[in-house]
C-alpha cells in the first residue's frame, strides 16, 4: 500500500532508451515496460522507477518522486512553506504529479492515483 509522503519512485534521464535498457537489465536483470516512445518504467530493482528519453545534456539526472493523495493540499503546503512549483501538475497514464523545488533548488516530485 503506497502511503503519503514516501519516497515510491525514481526517475532518471537518459539519451537512448535502448541502450539503458539493455545495460541494466544485464547488469541487474531489471525488467522494463515502455509507455511511449520517450519513457519506459523498470521493476526489480527495489523500488519502481523509471527512464525519460532526453536530447538534453543530462546532470544530476535522477528525480526522487513523492506520493501524496492530494496533490492540491500539498502542492499548497510546498508555495507556503518556500517550495517553487517547476512544473505545474499534469496527468499521465494512471495518475497526476507535478515538480517542485525545494528551497535548496532540489527538485522533487509528487504523483497519486488517477481515482477511476
Amino acid at each position: 500500500m503506497t502511503k503519503n509522503i514516501h519516497i515510491n519512485y525514481i526517475e532518471f534521464k537518459t539519451n537512448d532508451l535502448e541502450q539503458i535498457k539493455a545495460f541494466y537489465t544485464s547488469a541487474f536483470n531489471w525488467t522494463f515496460t515502455d509507455y511511449g516512445p520517450t519513457y519506459t518504467s523498470f521493476a526489480d530493482s527495489g523500488i519502481s522507477g523509471g527512464f525519460e528519453k532526453t536530447d538534453d545534456r543530462i546532470t544530476n539526472g535522477a528525480l526522487i518522486v513523492l506520493h501524496y493523495e492530494n496533490l492540491e493540499e500539498i502542492k499548497q503546503k510546498i508555495i507556503t512553506l518556500g517550495g517553487e512549483i517547476s512544473v505545474d501538475i499534469f496527468s499521465f497514464p494512471g495518475g497526476k504529479r507535478f515538480q517542485f523545488l525545494d528551497p535548496s533548488g532540489n527538485e522533487l516530485a509528487v504523483w497519486c492515483e488517477t481515482k477511476a
